[in-house]
């Protein structure tokens, strides 16, 4: 299928209810500057939008037939771990891969995104990545997102989610799997099985973690989408 490989800094979508859209961007918009600092390419402003960290940012752009305009400032979203103004570049061009570069992009790619994901894990344990939860709700609105877009932005969104949900299975908890295989090198080490009021005491603690989390999800989910 390939991967972006750059794009124009011309708009071709706005996303609706985005910052993008607050602000007023317009498709064929060109973008010329992110904080009044030039932006040649796409990928420098990528960049900017970026490293904004969720700070009011202020685009600027051409305006057919050649009109300058500052657009008002707006704080950029967080969306899949990156913080994104909300639009489509028009005229992205995707760099292909034969079979055994894809295999092997795809693989360290995955690791990455591996390592990201159980880094936020550790962090939810903390308790400072309680933001990064989040429930099927958000899934739906993410992926609802981003099949508008682009079904190479849907699959990998989908990657995302089967990754996320693996993880977490093998948190070590009942009922999830990581607590059956925990148990049962407990077992093994201890040469003979656990007794069934114990399981069911560990089952109900982990069962009340995951439900936990669940509403910790729901309620950033709620957050989100009523802009609180």
């Amino acid at each position: 299928l390939g991967i972006p490989n750059d794009a124009s800094r011309v708009v071709q979508k706005v996303s609706p209810k985005s910052p993008a859209a607050a602000a007023g961007l317009r498709p064929g918009d060109e973008i010329v500057a992110v904080n009044l600092q030039p932006t040649k390419t796409f990928k420098q402003v990528s960049k900017a939008i970026r490293a904004s960290k969720g700070k009011p940012v202020i685009v600027s752009v051409l305006r057919p037939p050649g009109r300058y305009i500052e657009l008002p400032p707006k704080k950029t979203i967080k969306q899949n771990g990156f913080y994104i103004y909300g639009f489509q570049p028009a005229g992205i061009v995707y760099k292909r891969y034969g079979p055994a570069a894809a295999f092997g992009l795809a693989a360290t790619n995955t690791w990455d995104v591996t390592k990201g994901i159980a880094a936020s894990l550790g962090r939810i344990v903390t308790g400072s990545g309680r933001k990064d939860v989040s429930s099927p709700v958000g899934i739906v609105d993410v992926s609802s997102q981003a099949v508008k877009t682009d079904y190479r932005d849907y699959l990998q969104i989908l990657a995302l989610i089967s990754l996320s949900l693996a993880l977490l299975n093998l948190l070590p908890l009942l009922p999830l799997d990581g607590g059956h295989i925990v148990f049962s090198i407990y077992e093994g080490i201890r040469g003979r099985s656990v007794g069934r009021a114990v399981y069911e005491r560990v089952s109900a603690v982990g069962i009340a973690l995951v439900l936990l989390l669940f509403f910790v999800g729901l309620s950033n989910d709620i957050g989100r989408i009523g802009g609180g």
